[in-house]
């Protein structure tokens, strides 16, 4: 008897590619900058009508399926769903990787990962042969020189639309803020209910007006403790006051947005689930630099060593993640349609996204990452989708 065939790795094509360019995170404020007269701008979600002061509240980590398996806690939220983007319903993708860093940036500047060029959590810095960490900034390098475009925001305030953020105060004056948030003023605040009623009176401030609010600690607990726990419900239940709060105190010739950067999946704790590339020498082979996070990777490999370390981990973990050179995941739109010259310099030679739920960690290279119970990152429906719901008064 012949031994059975081996099954195929999985085609890089098959990766469901975020809607660039017609519903995704990037395009949600070139829309309604587009909507107020901004010039320079232009809008990609036809169903989002028009409103004089629009508010974007961002709550970091809820995913649509999420959301949607989780209707008797955010009964609010839940109940916009049906008359939200036109009346269809439906959510945003958040872009790839499908993590704060990369998501916050295409929010703020209205462009692809391949364009404003923050390609993961955590991605080679050319110049220094170092990974930089795009969350936290470190190693420093300029801001404004990693990201040089506008974000829409201070192309709203320059058009006189009165333009205002309200988050937590640490988050003033942090380089992804600056590269990606700022424009207008920032208003500093530590409780939730704080900068409801702050976004709200922001809000009434101008005839025109864009206002951004945010809201960390639903990602918070999914990390620390999955998006299965009574800690994570107990999140989702006070942010949809938070959401009902706002809503409630909207001005006239308003809308109210509520979207998420990403969504969440739950890696089970066991050896058929992680992959721990610190102590598996095969995965290890002739990569330099393990960038990205546990369910999207970039890989650097040692000079000459690219298509080798493709190889093995096809061979390795082809079946349950999606395993492309930089030349395929570029190809395929996975960073957006165009990637910029300085942008590409950034990826992995190597760029793994997980399909299944399975999670490549580092225990010592990164233990409190690799420590964490919910992950995202990748491209499935879980981590991508994101919702996109409206209040108008």
């Amino acid at each position: 008897m012949g031994h059975p065939a081996w099954p195929e790795p999985l085609s890089v094509d098959s990766a469901p590619v975020p809607a660039y360019g017609s519903g995704s995170l990037a395009d949600l404020l070139p829309t309604l900058a587009a909507g107020s007269g901004v010039p320079g701008v232009t809008a990609s979600l036809p169903e989002l009508a028009p409103a004089d002061r629009n508010c974007v509240f961002l709550i970091d980590g809820l995913g649509w399926h999420q959301l949607l398996a989780h209707p008797a806690e955010a009964p609010f939220l839940s109940s916009l769903i049906a008359t939200s983007r036109g009346g269809t319903g439906r959510p945003l993708t958040a872009g790839f990787p499908a993590t704060t860093a990369t998501s916050l940036a295409s929010v703020g500047t209205g462009r692809t990962p391949g364009e404003h060029g923050l390609p993961g959590y955590s991605a080679l810095d050319p110049d220094s042969g170092e990974l930089m960490n795009q969350l936290r900034w470190k190693p420093w390098t300029d801001p404004h020189a990693w990201q040089p475009y506008p974000t829409v925001f201070s192309l709203a305030d320059a058009a006189g639309v009165h333009t205002a953020q309200v988050s937590a105060p640490g988050f003033h004056h942090t380089p992804l803020t600056q590269v990606a948030l700022s424009g207008g003023t920032f208003h500093g605040r530590l409780s939730g209910e704080e900068r409801m009623d702050l976004a709200a009176a922001q809000l009434a401030a101008g005839d025109r007006a864009l206002v951004y609010t945010y809201y960390s600690e639903v990602d918070g607990k999914g990390h620390r403790f999955g998006v299965d726990s009574d800690a994570w419900r107990g999140q989702l239940m006070y942010v949809d006051g938070l959401a009902r709060r706002l809503a409630e105190q909207l001005p006239p010739r308003s809308a109210l947005y509520v979207t998420a950067d990403h969504g969440m999946v739950d890696i089970p704790f066991d050896d058929r689930h992680r992959f721990d590339v610190d102590e598996d020498w095969e995965l290890n082979a002739g990569v330099r630099l393990l960038g990205g996070e546990g369910r999207a990777r970039h890989l650097y490999a040692v000079p000459g060593a690219a298509r080798d370390v493709r190889t093995v981990w096809r061979e390795v973990l082809g079946e349950q993640c999606w395993v492309a050179s930089k030349d395929e995941a570029i190809e395929a739109g996975w960073f957006g349609p165009h990637v910029e010259k300085r942008v590409r310099d950034r990826l992995g030679d190597v760029i793994v996204a997980a399909r299944d739920d399975v999670a490549i960690t580092a225990g010592r290279r990164e233990p409190n990452e690799s420590a964490l119970t919910g992950m995202h990152g990748s491209m499935t429906p879980a981590e991508q989708l994101v919702p996109l719901l409206e209040v108008r008064t």
